[in-house]
C-alpha cells in the first residue's frame, strides 16, 4: 500500500528530489526521517503542494493522524476552500490508519467542496468498491460519472459494482457506456462477456471475446474466456485450440488444465462437437 499511496520514488541517487527521498525513506519504514526531509523542503519552499501532500500521507503512515490533519489544513490554505485535494489526502490518511468510515466521510467532503470535480466521488466510490462495499460505492461512482461521463475506467468500476449487487441489466448498461466513452477500454468488453456468461448467453460472450482478441490477440486470459464460451456451445475442437493458444501466451495453467479436463470429459460423455 505504501508504494501505491506514496507514488513510488523512482530514484535512489543523490540527484533525487526531496519528495523522492522522502518516499524512499517512507517505503523503508523510516517515517520520522521522511517527515523531516519534507519539513526541511517545505521550510525552503512553503508553496510546494507536492511535498505538503506527501507529508500528510507520511504522517498518517507513522500513526500521527493529528499531524496529518494539521498539514491537510495548511494544504487547504494553499489551494483554497474549493479544492478537493486536502480532503482526499485526509481520506487517504484515515484509510492508512484503517479508519474506513472516516476516510469515506472525507472523500464525501471532497465531493461537496468541489461540486463539479469528479475526483471526490470517484475516489470514494473506487475505494468503497475495493473494500467490498458495493452498496456504498454505487451512488458515489454514479455521481462521479454524472460529473464526468467520459471516464471509461469509472464506468467499468460501476459495472462491477452493479453486477455484485445483482443488477446485471445495470451492469451491462455501465459497460456499454464505458465502451461508448472509449471503444478501446476493453475491460468493459470483458465485463460484458462476464455478464453474458452469468446469463448463460454463450453466443454473446463469444462475440465479446472475439472483439477483445481482435484488438489484443496476445491477451491470454481472453483466449481462456473464449475457450469457456466455446465449451458451453459444444464446439470442443475450437475450445481445445483456444486453450492451447492461451497456454502459449502464458495464461493461468491451472485454469487451462481444468478446461482441458472438461473438454475430455465432455467427449467421453458423447457431448456434441459443433465446429465452424
Amino acid at each position: 500500500m505504501v508504494g501505491v499511496l506514496l507514488g513510488g520514488a523512482g530514484c535512489s541517487t543523490g540527484f533525487a528530489t526531496a519528495d523522492q527521498r522522502a518516499a524512499l525513506l517512507a517505503e523503508r519504514g523510516q517515517y520520522r526521517a521522511a517527515a523531516d526531509a519534507l519539513r526541511q523542503d517545505l521550510a525552503e519552499h512553503p508553496g510546494s503542494v507536492k511535498s505538503r501532500r506527501l507529508l500528510v500521507r507520511v504522517l498518517a503512515l507513522s500513526g500521527d493522524l493529528g499531524g496529518a490533519q494539521k498539514e491537510a489544513e495548511r494544504l487547504s490554505t494553499l489551494l483554497g476552500p474549493a479544492s478537493p485535494v486536502p480532503w482526499i489526502e485526509l481520506g487517504h490518511a484515515q484509510e492508512l490508519g484503517h479508519r474506513y468510515d472516516e476516510a469515506l466521510a472525507y472523500y464525501d467532503r471532497a465531493a461537496e467542496v468541489a461540486p463539479r470535480d469528479p475526483s471526490g466521488p470517484a475516489t470514494g466510490g473506487l475505494r468503497a468498491a475495493r473494500w467490498g462495499e458495493p452498496e456504498l460505492a454505487e451512488p458515489r461512482l454514479e455521481e462521479a460519472l454524472r460529473r464526468n461521463p467520459s471516464d471509461a475506467r469509472l464506468w467499468h468500476a460501476l459495472g462491477l459494482v452493479r453486477v455484485r449487487l445483482g443488477d446485471r441489466t445495470g451492469g451491462r448498461l455501465a459497460y456499454r457506456s464505458g465502451l461508448q466513452a472509449d471503444p478501446g477500454a476493453l475491460e468493459n468488453r470483458v465485463g460484458l462477456a462476464s455478464v453474458a456468461l452469468l446469463d448463460s448467453d454463450a453466443e454473446g460472450a463469444l462475440r465479446e471475446y472475439d472483439a477483445i482478441l481482435a484488438a489484443r490477440p496476445g491477451f491470454g486470459d481472453g483466449w481462456l474466456g473464449r475457450a469457456w464460451a466455446l465449451i458451453l456451445l459444444g464446439r470442443l475442437d475450437e475450445a481445445e485450440r483456444a486453450v492451447q493458444k492461451a497456454v502459449t501466451l502464458g495464461a493461468d495453467a491451472r485454469v487451462a488444465a481444468r478446461q482441458r479436463a472438461l473438454v475430455a470429459r465432455l467427449r467421453r460423455d458423447g457431448k456434441h462437437n459443433r465446429n465452424r
